[in-house]
């Protein structure tokens, strides 16, 4: 859709992409990125860094490709058909580049070593007058200024047209900036502020537009390559932009001399350092749920794509949380009201030591929610002689659910027509007016205030 329209659909769509930022900043809703996952965060920053170092090959090895692909396999191949092409001295300025930034970020880890090398590696390649391609024989000649400001045109069919992309870039833009930020809160131990990220970058859209630009975002290389040179804080974003529009002004013919191949090496360092390996093999190791979330948002991220790979981590993450919080439910049962006089709160009601099966207690622990159902009334329904009373203790139940509620009702018929009331005891407010609203309430249940009086209304 957008390509139809030119730039200018996707200058009114990242328009849009901007406002909608924005407005989600201003509602307070970047705080979601709370929810996800751990593995999630690991597997999409592993993948973001294959997807960034095999996007670097060309330029490293000096291959000639006509047309490189964007998928990663594709790429790969590619780069495999077009290994007779490789250029030594592209090589040989790639080796320089990584040597310095390795020994220098070892014994002079204050420098800035991704400049000094890229510095170097462009006066050598000026020096020895080695062909190697460089920013102006790829990109062209870089312009000193900026244009002046103005808007696309625009009309009411155009906008609605476009609306569904300006929705995607938002979106994209939101995760991606949102992630970024998680990665740098990682490599930097500090927090970031989802509403204030998600309102600047949709400002930043919106002007980006104004002087010729396109849709923009929080990145994870350029976040981590800030982070690995020393940055701590966002000061340092705002010295990035002014250093940029130094250069733009003053050096720009000077960077169209730095050779693609040291700039290749650098984010092949952030590639490695971004990679977050030690959580990645320790996740594996973790658990089968925790390996199979990682895997799968990895494996998505880098051959299929990164929205893909988030919503099914996220998705898988889910499940995976539901499936612990299941198995964390308990039901002890089988004692009798003297238990309950002589046990304490952590103890379990221990059949044997029921006296009095006329009347028989139960206690659930843990969230009674849809996923623990069928575990809770398998114990439930396994009785054996039908008592006079049964009471359910919920005083360790912090959240019941309707379907949990509503999955109550059938057995709480199945018992009164076998003649045993059935309490309801310490239920919390929240839970008892969940229960209620379910249509558990007199006289096909009763409610007790604790378990040892289990017709105190």
């Amino acid at each position: 859709m957008v390509d139809r329209h030119g730039y200018d659909g996707l200058a009114i769509a990242t328009i849009i992409a901007g406002l909608l930022l924005v407005t989600v900043g201003l509602l307070r809703l970047g705080t979601y990125i709370k929810y996800i996952p751990f593995p999630v965060t690991v597997g999409f920053t592993a993948g973001i860094a294959v997807i960034i170092f095999a996007s670097q090959l060309r330029e490293l090895l000096g291959l000639t490709i006509a047309h490189e692909p964007s998928a990663l396999l594709a790429k790969l191949i590619a780069v495999r058909d077009a290994w007779s092409t490789m250029h030594l001295p592209t090589v040989g300025i790639t080796l320089l580049s990584l040597s310095v930034i390795v020994i220098l970020r070892r014994v002079r880890p204050a420098w800035p070593w991704f400049l000094i090398a890229v510095a170097l590696a462009t006066a050598v390649c000026a020096i020895f007058h080695l062909d190697v391609e460089t920013v102006s024989a790829r990109f062209g000649a870089i312009s000193r200024s900026l244009p002046s400001p103005a808007l696309p045109a625009m009309s009411i069919d155009k906008i609605e047209a476009i609306l569904p992309d300006g929705m995607a870039i938002a979106l994209l833009g939101a995760i991606e900036s949102l992630l970024s930020a998680v990665v740098a809160d990682g490599m930097t131990g500090r927090r970031h502020r989802s509403n204030c990220e998600l309102s600047a970058q949709g400002v930043a859209n919106i002007v980006s537009i104004l002087f010729g630009g396109i849709c923009v975002t929080g990145t994870v290389a350029r976040t981590a390559t800030n982070v690995r040179a020393g940055a701590r804080g966002p000061i340092s974003g705002i010295f990035h932009c002014a250093y940029l529009l130094i250069f733009l002004i003053v050096a720009a013919p000077l960077v169209g001399f730095i050779p693609l191949a040291a700039l290749g090496a650098v984010l092949a360092v952030v590639a490695w350092n971004m990679a977050e390996k030690e959580e990645f093999w320790s996740l594996l190791r973790s658990s089968r749920g925790d390996a199979v979330v990682l895997l799968s948002t990895f494996l998505l991220t880098i051959f299929v794509d990164l929205v893909t790979g988030i919503a099914v981590g996220v998705v898988l993450g889910a499940l995976l949380f539901l499936h612990r919080m299941a198995e964390a439910v308990e039901v002890d049962g089988g004692g009798t009201l003297e238990d309950v006089a002589d046990a304490s709160d952590q103890e379990p009601y221990d059949p044997a030591r029921a006296t009095n099966r006329d009347v028989i207690i139960y206690r659930i622990s843990g969230a009674f929610f849809f996923g623990a159902t069928a575990r809770v009334l398998a114990v439930l329904e396994r009785l054996g002689a039908t008592p006079r009373v049964l009471v359910l203790d919920f005083a360790d139940v912090p959240m019941i659910d309707s379907t949990a509620a509503h999955s109550l009702i059938a057995f709480a018929n199945k018992l009164n027509r076998s003649g045993t009331k059935v309490v309801f005891a310490a239920a919390r407010p929240p839970v008892r007016r969940i229960l209620i609203r379910a249509g558990l309430k007199p006289p096909l249940v009763r409610y007790a205030v604790t378990a040892g009086e289990p017709f105190a209304e």
